[in-house]
């Protein structure tokens, strides 16, 4: 069953794997593991294990089911390329997104050098989008990993965005998405980071989404950048979300 989203950039969560482990100081106030604990507590089955790496081989043709295109977030509540995750089943997910070709896949990862280890054992087809999460200068090598990947669309999370992105490189990259972190003991984001690279974004022409400003209680500081929302998304995306 398809699970509606309510993060902005995105149609629809696939988790055929849920759990992972903290790479980065992005990770400390992960919502997935809050997430993962609370339906833990509710018995849900899917989990079970809390946030111990699980695959659900189960889950892995839904998006043959789903007839409406949609965007779809891969592993909200994981990292497809989990060292605990073995090849063969990432490949199964691969060929699931290939076959899949009515929609939009939308990898996110914090472990761009373990994609780079699979490169070319996967069907790189268009509609299959890989993106990387960036929190920091102290991780901006996982840009430089993304752009060494085979995927069409290459994109990045600047979210939860702890620190300025001076001169951002934003050649071959499709796309950028920047939010503020939410939630309990959520880390403050300055103004002057997120128009940095808004400004860098629009010098280079790449689309610029803003997530949210976040905070504890986000809904009180909204998602509006300088009196307006930014929505934009790659072409193909945004003619979708039309339809």
């Amino acid at each position: 069953m398809a699970s509606s989203s309510k993060i902005e950039w995105t149609d629809t969560t696939w988790n055929p794997v849920t759990g992972c482990t903290k790479v980065s100081h992005g990770c400390k106030h992960c919502y997935a593991e809050r997430m993962a604990d609370r339906l833990k507590a509710m018995k849900a089955e899917k989990y079970a294990n809390g946030f111990q790496v699980t695959v659900h081989a189960s889950t892995l043709n839904d998006p043959l089911k789903w007839k409406t295109p949609r965007l779809v977030f891969v592993n909200s509540m994981s990292d497809l390329f989990h060292e605990d995750v073995a090849p063969s089943f990432i490949q199964s997910v691969f060929r699931t997104m290939n076959l899949a070709e009515q929609h939009i896949f939308q990898v996110l990862t914090k472990r761009p050098a373990r994609v780079l280890e699979l490169n070319d054992k996967l069907d790189w087809t268009p509609n299959v989008w890989l993106g990387t999460s960036i929190e920091s200068m102290r991780w901006i090598d996982r840009l430089n990993l993304l752009k060494l990947t085979s995927a069409k669309i290459k994109f990045l999370s600047l979210e939860p965005l702890l620190g300025p992105l001076p001169s951002l490189q934003l050649d071959e990259i499709d796309w950028v998405i920047v939010g503020g972190e939410s939630g309990p003991g959520a880390r403050k984001m300055r103004g002057s980071w997120v128009r940095e690279i808004r400004d860098r974004c629009v010098e280079c022409n790449v689309p610029f989404f803003f997530k949210q400003w976040g905070g504890v209680f986000k809904k009180r500081h909204g998602r509006t950048l300088d009196n307006r929302t930014w929505d934009q998304m790659p072409m193909y995306a945004s003619e979708l979300r039309t339809i």
